[in-house]
Formats: structure tokens, sequence, C-alpha cells
């Protein structure tokens, strides 16, 4: 296999430099929610054109890159993102390498700590190079870990005519995390019947199925009166809105399920006695028990509207469905991981993801979505860190991967 760690891991932390931490609360109204997101896409557009690649950066935000191919093999693309998660800080990123580790604890600012005791993953790269924050961030692996892949596996491309590829296109979106990333994606613009995201985990992972996703937005609207006086007036907002919390399976809460089991989440409550608002993520790998959680809530809501007297409201948005079904209806998709990992002699196994990635919205136009591995560890978490080897050899699959489709 070739080596490319010595350049993607400076692309990566060159990347990881850039603020781009996404913003929830201003989904619908500013695309992308950050500056430095857009910032970002710019240096990506201008870095394809330098390669020679055609490119396509218009109102959506959306940055696309086409490399003519060489051979009369199928189009094929690949997918990454820009923003990185709000769970925690994910500005002022400062990464550290770890360029010979070894084996022990890892001991960050504030306290924060990575134990091979607890995070035995790290034990697979002693002696090897790793990458973590200072402790005071999220490291961004999630996705610009996949972003610098993917440009890596295009510049050795560019630099080696001879390798044989199919047309490639390439798209870096922004507000992944957010859930509105490709609200505004150029569909018209799609050529490639097979699109590989690289935004998974640890590497030898490569996932063919998500959850189905959904949100319920529930305003809650009481009736404000002296609290002296309140007694048979008074509707408490936060009341009704703690009420249907409660009424919620804790069974059944992200953190009290894992595999393939899915999950209510109440993420959000805020407001007054007044007026307040409550955001319940539901989560489900099966469509019917999807359907059936959000009617649960729906049933939740209108009791307590019913008992309390109030006035509650209850939006259901859709973010995601399950890609399962596209991948399934294109198999070359995931035979070329299989293919191209066996003649690198790289370990593949198929996971599942608790969540979900862009390539889910690509799924539901019919477009297989397989998510590759970047070779990162705790997303989204202070603990983030990243093994070097993991990028190269994911350049390498995608390099496989595209000597597969050159042919077909």
């Amino acid at each position: 296999m070739i080596k490319f760690n010595d350049s993607v891991r400076d692309r990566f932390i060159r990347y990881t430099t850039y603020d781009t931490m996404s913003d929830g609360n201003a989904s619908g109204n500013r695309r992308p929610t950050t500056e430095g997101q857009e910032e970002l896409l710019l240096v990506l557009k201008k870095e394809l054109e330098e390669l020679g690649l055609e490119t396509y950066y218009g109102e959506e935000k959306v940055v696309m890159g086409f490399l003519k191919g060489n051979s009369s093999g199928t189009t094929i693309g690949f997918m990454a993102h820009v923003d990185t998660a709000d769970d925690c800080n994910g500005n002022g990123v400062k990464a550290k390498v770890w360029s010979n580790y070894d084996g022990g604890v890892i001991e960050l600012e504030d306290g924060v700590v990575l134990d091979p005791e607890k995070d035995k993953d790290l034990l697979l790269y002693k002696g090897k190079e790793i990458i973590t924050s200072d402790g005071t961030s999220l490291l961004g692996s999630d996705d610009k870990a996949g972003v610098a892949i993917i440009m890596e596996a295009l510049k050795y491309l560019v630099e080696h005519p001879e390798v044989k590829r199919p047309d490639i296109e390439v798209y870096f979106t922004p507000d992944e995390e957010t859930g509105s990333g490709m609200d505004m994606f150029p569909y018209d613009r799609l050529k490639s019947k097979c699109c590989y995201t690289v935004d998974g985990e640890a590497e030898g992972e490569v996932e063919l199925e998500c959850f189905n996703a959904a949100t319920v937005e529930i305003l809650l609207k009481g009736v404000s009166i002296h609290l002296g006086s309140a007694r048979g007036t008074m509707v408490n907002a936060v009341t009704m809105a703690s009420h249907i919390v409660t009424s919620l399976p804790q069974a059944e809460s992200p953190e009290a399920t894992d595999g393939r089991y899915g999950y209510y989440c109440p993420l959000v409550l805020e407001g007054t006695a007044t007026e307040a608002k409550l955001s319940v993520f539901i989560r489900d790998f099966d469509m019917e028990k999807f359907q059936h959680r959000i009617e649960s809530v729906e049933k939740i809501v209108a009791a307590v509207e019913a008992l309390y007297g109030g006035e509650i409201k209850a939006n259901v948005s859709v973010s995601y469905h399950n890609m399962a079904e596209a991948n399934k209806k294109n198999p070359g998709a995931i035979e070329a991981v299989y293919s191209a990992s066996q003649k690198l002699g790289l370990a593949i196994r198929e996971e599942i993801i608790r969540g979900g990635t862009d390539g889910a919205r690509l799924a539901e136009t019919g477009v297989a979505c397989p998510n590759l591995y970047t070779g990162g560890h705790n997303l989204h978490s202070l603990k983030e860190w990243i093994a070097v080897d993991a990028m190269s050899n994911s350049i390498n699959l995608c390099l496989g991967i595209i000597d597969y489709w050159s042919k077909r």
C-alpha cells in the first residue's frame, strides 16, 4: 500500500484550524450556519481547481468537483462535510501529534484524559502516530478527516495519470451536523449512481445502514396569572413540557440503548411558564417502529394538552431515512469495497450507524451510499482522537474502489 501518512496528517491538521462548528439555531435562516464553513468551502474549491478539476459552487453552498476519467467505467462520487458538531467546543482547535504513542495515558488540558484501560482501541496504535486536540475542543475528524482523505486521493490520481479511473464527482457539504446540509443540495447536477461518504469512525468499518430520523418541535402555551391567585386558572407551559418528557419511556433513551434499538431523546427544553419549546429526537432503524414512535409522541402531546388545558402544537420533520434499501438495490457499491480491501489486505467489517450521514439523503433518490471509515474515535468529544495510519489506509481503500469502478 501507498503511505500517505505525512501528507494526510498535514492536510488534516491544516483543515482543523478553520472554525467550522455549525449552529443549529441558525438552520433555515443562514446557509452555511457559520462563516467558517464557507471559508473552508472556498479553500477547497480553490484546491480542487489547482488540481485541475472542474468545480461548481452556487447558492446551495456545496462545493462540487469533477475529475474526468481515463476509462469507460461507471461515474462514482465521494462526499464529506466541512462542519463540526457543537456538542462541545468545536472552534479554536489546537491539534497535538503523538508521533510514537507509547500505549500509556494521554493527559490533555483541563483535566481531559485518554486512558487505554477505558479506550482500548488506543492500544491498536501503540508505536504509531495519533492526533488529539489539546483538550479544550473536539478535534474535528468528523468530518475534516474525510475531506482530507478525499483530497489526498484526488491529488494522487492527478499526479499519476497512468492510473485508470472513471469519471469522479466529489461533494463537500455544510451543516451535516445540524441535519440541514442536504436541504439545498444540487441534485440536478449529480451524475453518480454510487456515492461513498467518507464519514465513518474506526478503521475497517463500512456502514450500510443508518437510523430513520425525525425531530418533533413542540410549542407549548400556558395561561399566566399572578402566582398568588393561580389556583384553578394558571396553566404552566414548563410543567406541561416536563410531563411530556417524563411520559417518554426512559428505557428507550440514547443512554439506555445500543445496537438496533431506537430511542426518544428530549434534547432541548427552554421557555417560561407562559410559553415553552421542547425538541424531541426520534430514531429507529425499522420504518414501522419509527412511525410508531412519532405517533406515540403525538398521542402524549394530545393527552397532556387535554389534561392541563393549555395549547400545544407539535411539528414533525423527518431528517433522513435508513439508507439500507438503496444499498441493497445497488450491490456493486459494497462489492467494490470488499474487492478493494481484499487486494490491499485490509480487514473490513460491516457496521450500522446509530446516526446518519448526508449519504442517507442521497439514498432517498436511489443513489447507493456506503459510509467509509476515517479512523476517528470518540467523535463530538474533548477526548476525540484519530490514527494517521487509518487515514492513510482509507485513502488506499478509496483508490481501490476507484480502480474497481474504472473497469465497470
